[in-house]
């Protein structure tokens, strides 16, 4: 949950309520599988975003709960309205801060009526634009994952069998504007930063330690997922979340374990690795070496998981996007599948999904047009169903109709 959270729980990629009384459609099957924000000058169409005909709007329906949305929407209405200096390269012609501060805030009064679904598609085409991500194919598909915020046991102190450290953001960490990461060499020049193998294998930073985990792939995900809580001896629970990184490339470990033949790409998923790891415990340091890119944490609180933007995420409303080149100051729809789970937690079937999201998250591995990460809460649903997400889907944006 942080700009640089390597997302999906399927681990091919690193760095929160309950009725809006609108059914989900058949037509939801048949439409499927941490950044600059806003500024107050307007921008140009970006080739990964395209208008749609009004004949061809999708029909939205949504089967999540009003509350949830409302509260998702007046966290993103708020930094709308706070960062209109920053950079962006992905508004539309014509659109600026203001345009959409006053689009989100049409978007919360026609929530907050709890239209039917006739009607609520009759107000949308009144008051917004549709575009669309242009994906992954001509299809315009793009590839969904999920996320979620882990729960793990943990330490303060290093005592067996929590020895496996999360970190602090070390002295050395050098952060320059640009986005330019190092560290500093003996004649003062920023070098690359140490990477995964080196902080991992050769300690280079005892005593920024921040926390302690007893297993190495618990700790791989946290930095997967970008928070999480840890759960102490004495029973309490403490969260962590991002702070920094080492600002190297992200290499996925799910496209390690296709590469190397040892499970095809529809089997990857955080269970099948966990099992694979416990098998074969001799491979999870050069494995987990693969991938240089690695994170640093800081106590969170108790409001729950941060994106990028700062805001507290909410569960099955939040998205992550590349917001370098997809609008993230605009309301989106999103249609793609969610596992059910059976009695056992194994996936009993999977179900159409359509529900309106907030770009308010971004990571290191959900780069162009073709890709989205949802956000899936908390709890042992969140994991399994997180872990499982590689499904086709789209995304649509509503933005505000040019001024007459």
């Amino acid at each position: 949950m942080s700009s640089s959270r390597q997302r999906s729980a399927t681990v091919t990629r690193p760095e929160t309520r309950c009725r809006f009384s609108l059914l989900i459609a058949g037509i939801l099957t048949a439409l499927l599988l941490h950044a600059p924000l806003l500024s107050s000058c307007a921008y140009r169409t970006p080739p990964d975003v395209v208008e749609v005909p009004p004949g061809e709007y999708p029909f939205f329906v949504d089967e999540g709960g009003v509350d949830g949305l409302l509260g998702a929407v007046v966290r993103h209405l708020a930094v709308v309205g706070r960062d209109r200096n920053r950079n962006a390269s992905s508004m539309v012609d014509g659109i600026s801060a203001d345009d959409l501060a006053q689009s989100l805030a049409t978007f919360k009064t026609l929530i907050e009526q709890n239209p039917d679904p006739v009607a609520l598609n009759r107000m949308i085409r009144e008051h917004f634009r549709i575009f669309q991500s242009t994906g992954r194919n001509e299809a315009q598909d793009m590839l969904v994952t999920g996320y979620y915020e882990p729960l793990f046991p943990g330490s303060l102190s290093k005592v067996e069998p929590f020895i496996h450290p999360l970190y602090r953001v070390p002295e050395s960490l050098v952060q320059q504007s640009g986005k330019r990461i190092g560290r500093a060499d003996a004649e003062g020049r920023l070098v690359p930063y140490w990477s995964r193998q080196e902080i991992d294998g050769e300690h280079m930073l005892k005593g920024a330690e921040l926390v302690y985990l007893k297993d190495r792939f618990d700790a791989y995900l946290l930095h997967i997922q970008g928070s999480g809580r840890i759960q102490l001896p004495d029973g309490s629970v403490r969260s962590v979340q991002y702070a920094a990184s080492n600002g190297l490339a992200y290499q996925s470990l799910g496209k390690l374990f296709v590469d190397e033949g040892i499970m095809p790409a529809a089997e990857v998923s955080i269970d099948s690795i966990r099992t694979w790891f416990a098998k074969h415990p001799e491979q999870i340091e050069r494995m987990l070496y693969h991938n240089p890119r690695y994170i640093f944490f800081q106590w969170g609180d108790d409001q729950g998981p941060r994106g990028s933007l700062g805001q507290v995420l909410t569960a099955n409303r939040s998205i992550a996007i590349d917001q370098d080149v997809l609008p993230a100051g605009a309301v989106a729809y999103l249609v793609s599948r969610i596992p059910i789970l059976d009695a056992d937690g194994g996936i009993s079937h999977w179900r159409p999904f359509g529900r309106f999201v907030l770009p308010q998250d971004s990571g290191a591995a959900i780069r162009g047009a073709g890709r989205v990460d949802l956000f899936m809460g908390s709890g042992d649903y969140a994991a399994k169903a997180a872990g499982t997400m590689k499904e086709p889907g789209k995304l649509y944006f509503l933005l505000p109709k040019k001024k007459s």
